[in-house]
């Protein structure tokens, strides 16, 4: 059945890219229609993209002809799906916050359709912590992200920012124009830190904020896959429409990971505590002369990925772990691969590149398989959750 998208184009150099993909979608049977900012027509002329998608292509606000009909209404409520390619700094402000100033930032403003963002812009303008905060909120609100990926800028800087590829772009569409393609799975994702309490009042723990954790239950959740979220405690919002289970310490966890099962996907990005203490005291422990050097006697907790993934009965057809090190990264992902006889493990640094991972937006990750590696690059715990869910889309795709 034929779809009808709504093209968005705003002023950049990538601005030319948006034609490769109008041809893209009209070889997939798919309707068109385009519409451009001002800046954008100083790039590319809109008669290229009237010509390519065979319809009028909109610049306009207060076009008299169009907004006799109220056409911004109805430009946001006719199509399918919206695709933002590119998309400025600018423009991802102007959606974020709700400024409606001109024809694009007035349909978003008005839509209610799913929408589909390729940012493109220089490699600082896209870490700037504005903007950052701007696609945080935009992700939080159910927009899709493609890209941006990483090479060398028109201004001769190289890192992220380059608009993703027409491929990369035309994939994302066809499966948001597919939703739920994780219909009919159960999944199970572990988040947050544990806590052992070694007292009443003080405990081992760490940092972790769940961040990680909690935009993988939302992702899968999006994608359509019936899922539940075992926290640890965190101070960040419940994904919304996933079942959420509040745990402290890894005996919990542990026990709230077997009741939920059997799931088809269990993910485990929880920052589980290795170590409790082998005796918690009922009252707190005081200082006092006599234990100036206090011991505290520290004993293994049980593994919560290895007992899931060595189950005889309810083990989930595919298991995903995490493994974050100080060192070694690859060497070590790999050796947890092979101990934890799960089937992925995603692996990441304690450092970024640019600030602990640790309560910030950005993660960056190699997902290891027994027979391959691949290195994900820079990119925002959002990202990583919908590039994940891809990858366990094509898992059970190609396993059917």
């Amino acid at each position: 059945m034929m779809k009808k998208i709504l093209l968005i184009i705003t002023g950049g150099i990538a601005s030319y890219r948006a034609l490769d993909l109008i041809r893209e979608i009209k070889r997939s049977g798919d309707d068109v229609t385009c519409v451009m900012t001002k800046s954008a027509c100083e790039f590319v002329q809109p008669i290229s993209f009237a010509t390519l998608s065979k319809n009028k292509v909109y610049t306009e606000l207060f076009d008299l002809d169009n907004e006799s009909e109220i056409g911004h209404i109805n430009l946001s409520r006719e199509a399918d799906l919206i695709v933002i390619a590119p998309a400025t700094a600018n423009t991802l402000y102007k959606i974020a916050n709700g400024v409606a100033d001109d024809l694009v930032s007035t349909i978003m403003l008005a839509s209610n359709k799913p929408t589909l963002i390729a940012p493109s812009m220089n490699v600082k303008m896209w870490e700037n912590q504005n903007t950052v905060s701007n696609v945080l909120k935009l992700k939080e609100q159910g927009i899709h992200f493609v890209g941006p990926n990483k090479g060398e800028m028109a201004c001769g800087e190289i890192g992220y920012g380059k608009m993703a590829s027409v491929e990369e772009i035309k994939k994302e569409i066809d499966y948001i124009l597919k939703p739920g393609f994780l219909d009919g799975k159960r999944a199970l994702v572990t988040s947050g830190p544990t806590i052992e309490k070694i007292d009443p009042v003080r405990f081992l723990s760490n940092n972790s904020s769940g961040k990680q954790g909690h935009a993988i239950a939302d992702a899968l959740r999006r994608h359509g896959a019936d899922t539940n979220l075992i926290s640890g405690p965190v101070n960040i919002k419940d994904p919304e429409n996933v079942k959420v289970t509040k745990v402290n310490s890894a005996e919990e966890m542990l026990n709230a990971c077997r009741e939920n099962l059997p799931v088809d996907i269990a993910i485990f990005a929880a920052a589980v505590s290795d170590w409790k203490s082998s005796e918690v005291a009922d009252t707190k422990i005081k200082k006092s002369p006599e234990n100036e050097n206090l011991t505290l006697n520290l004993e293994q907790n049980q593994d919560i990925l290895k007992e899931i993934s060595t189950l005889n009965k309810n083990r989930p057809e595919l298991i995903i772990g995490f493994s974050l090190e100080t060192d070694n990264l690859e060497e070590k992902a790999k050796e947890k691969l092979k101990n934890k006889s799960c089937d992925w493990i995603i692996a990441n640094g304690h450092h970024n590149g640019k600030e602990s991972v640790f309560d910030s937006e950005m993660n960056s990750v190699k997902l290891i398989k027994n027979d391959s590696l691949e290195d994900w690059g820079y990119l925002t715990k959002y990202d990583i959750a919908e590039k994940l869910c891809m990858k366990i889309s094509k898992f059970f795709n190609e396993a059917a």
